[in-house]
């Protein structure tokens, strides 16, 4: 199978370049100047386009976002272009759309796997959201990240997978886990959010089961959940960040009001896993010893 990754700089893009690679033929894509053998700018229709019809892959794994959730509410155009759009334009050049337009035959379609994320939900629920629950996103990020999921439904009706994740961490690119050890080396105290309850997600795990889903569902359209199974608040993730760490630092709780952070979301936020058992994840505090056990990730910067 030739798989193109889009977003294949970023922490969850890399890990997928290293799991698919030993089995399938690999590309990789990304913004120009981020390092990957093709660039490419995913709110560019023309150029999206260009790039699928040159590589002519089977699977296109779009992991390339606007992750940065307090930014999109400040930059809330530029996070519908990459979230919304860019998902869409991804789609509809799998699809063969402009080629169709265009007059071209004998395209085949290739098959799409999306990476969404658990802030399409609101978190109301307070228990495990599973894929056929209503969505009610209540910041920029979680808006975009779903109408992304419109986008590649309507475009792809029956060559999509949509994979909702959460709380990614990884030995690439910024990440939670990182952030709390570069703090936790510069000050004394830290206080972190203690109500908002998530499923810490390792890169790699999530990649492996990726890998999994493409080998066995691509003939299953529709929404997946992909976490490390369990659940924490981001306070109980940090304490075991700094416990494997063997880093001492002052640690209290704060609340969600008391943050006052820039975007607002979901107080709980898990997802129930209920498609793809053969895709199942082992529990987020092994994904992060998994993470701790492998040289340079969570002692490296950033």
């Amino acid at each position: 199978m030739k798989v193109l990754v889009i977003g294949a700089a970023g922490q969850l893009g890399h890990d997928l370049l290293k799991v698919f690679s030993p089995d399938h033929e690999v590309i990789g894509a990304d913004i120009a100047g981020a390092g990957a053998a093709h660039a490419v700018d995913i709110t560019d229709p023309e150029a999206v386009d260009s790039l699928i019809v040159d590589i002519n892959p089977d699977l296109v794994i779009n992991s390339a976002a606007f992750t940065n959730v307090d930014g999109c509410e400040a930059q809330k155009n530029i996070c519908h272009e990459v979230n919304a759009d860019g998902a869409g334009n991804i789609a509809r050049a799998c699809a063969g759309i402009e080629a169709a337009e265009a007059g071209e035959v004998g395209r085949v379609p290739a098959v799409m796997i999306h990476i969404s994320t658990d802030y399409v939900f609101d978190g109301s629920k307070r228990q495990p959201y599973n894929e056929h629950d209503q969505v009610a996103p209540l910041g920029a990020y979680g808006i975009t990240k779903y109408d992304g999921e419109e986008q590649v439904r309507k475009a792809l009706p029956n060559r999509h997978l949509i994979v909702r994740t959460a709380w990614l961490f990884g030995d690439h690119g910024a990440n939670f886990v990182k952030t709390m050890l570069r703090l936790g080396r510069e000050r004394d105290q830290l206080s972190v959010v203690n109500d908002q309850t998530g499923s810490p997600t390792y890169a790699l795990h999530l990649a492996q089961a990726l890998k999994q889903l493409a080998e066995n569902r691509l003939g299953d359209p529709g929404v997946y959940h992909l976490t490390n199974s369990g659940h924490c608040t981001w306070y109980e993730f940090a304490s075991e960040i700094f416990r494997l760490a063997a880093v001492d630092v002052g640690l209290s709780r704060t609340s969600t009001e008391e943050f006052n952070a820039p975007a607002p979301r979901p107080a709980y936020s898990v997802l129930a896993q209920t498609r793809a058992p053969e895709s199942a994840m082992t529990p987020w505090a092994e994904g992060l010893r998994w993470c701790r056990r492998h040289p340079g990730e969570l002692t490296s910067g950033s």
